[in-house]
């Protein structure tokens, strides 16, 4: 998701033609409703199949629907050599090491708490950013993390999280690693010198990610029990269709046609979409704590994209 909002797809902007700024408002609005309501899907799908192949059979289904999107848009190329290595990077610690231990996690974690700390992500990447001295932290930005990290304080206490019980604290240790590792990749994906464009490798990063998510779920959690319904079929068909693949695509229509501001201070309506939805769909309470952690991560993210507005400028 943030993938997408990390100064990299305006690549794409040689391959396709940007939309109006109505008509890519109103998909960005349907982008930012279909990943909120993602989260909620994932928590419902893995009550029902072992967390390695939910992602693995979401992620076929994302495979199919992308080789015929990329082909009817023109976007269906052989990646050269010098994109093996974001190939990678996003194949694995995105689509593979995030994916695999949210889904883990969400087994033990409310989703409307899941996606509170998944969305952490950008206050790992200005702090790794910081220690590694690419960039300085302004007072703004500064202030955002500050923000960040005491929602994260709010949502761990004790009397948010019942810590006697370990399968919960492991759940969201996941989903914490998880967001880590997203911010590792958008890091590397920020040094990269793009041959392709984001959109015309995004196939072969969900195809590397399909490969080793099937072959580690036969290896770990072997041929799963599943007992298929229509409800269980359309869980999985919303979440590799509509919730990864369709915006996935969506979402690099949309940064050719929005300021990269707009779009990186939209995205943080997603843990709010994902709080009510997990309610409404769910019925999971929206108690004081998550409701104050979320406004000062939501409110953390957003300061921090404020203070790069001048760099993206």
């Amino acid at each position: 998701m943030i993938l997408f909002t990390s100064g990299i797809a305006c690549k794409d902007s040689a391959v396709n033609q940007s939309l109006s700024p109505t008509k890519a408002a109103a998909l960005f609005i349907v982008v930012v409703l279909a990943w909120g309501i993602n989260w909620s899907v994932t928590k419902s799908l893995v009550e029902a199949v072992p967390p390695l192949w939910t992602a693995s059979i979401r992620s076929w289904v994302a495979l199919l629907a992308l080789l015929v999107i990329l082909r009817a848009s023109g976007n269906l190329i052989i990646p050269r050599i010098a994109d093996v290595p974001v190939v990678l990077s996003v194949a694995l610690l995105h689509m593979t090491f995030f994916s695999t231990l949210v889904a883990a996690g969400l087994r033990y974690l409310p989703a409307s708490k899941g996606v509170v700390l998944g969305y952490t992500t950008p206050l790992w990447v200005a702090l790794a950013a910081a220690a590694a001295r690419t960039e300085r932290l302004g007072m703004l930005k500064l202030v955002g993390v500050a923000l960040g990290l005491a929602g994260l304080c709010v949502i761990l206490n004790p009397a948010s999280l019942d810590w006697s019980n370990l399968h919960v604290l492991a759940g969201a240790g996941m989903i914490i690693i998880a967001a880590i590792c997203w911010a590792a990749n958008i890091i590397y994906i920020r040094s990269h010198r793009w041959i392709a464009t984001p959109l015309q490798l995004l196939l072969w990063q969900v195809l590397v990610a399909t490969l080793v998510l099937t072959m580690s779920a036969l290896v770990t959690e072997g041929v799963p029990e599943v007992t298929w319904s229509p409800h269980l079929l359309l869980l999985f068909l919303y979440s590799g269709f509509i919730g990864t693949a369709l915006a996935y695509w969506a979402m690099s229509v949309v940064n050719k046609s929005l300021p990269a501001l707009t779009t990186s201070l939209g995205t943080t309506a997603t843990p709010i979409v994902g709080i009510v939805t997990a309610a409404l769909l769910l019925g999971e309470p929206i108690d004081l704590s998550l409701a104050i952690a979320a406004a000062l991560i939501v409110g953390g993210i957003a300061l921090s994209s404020l203070a790069d507005a001048p760099a993206r400028a």
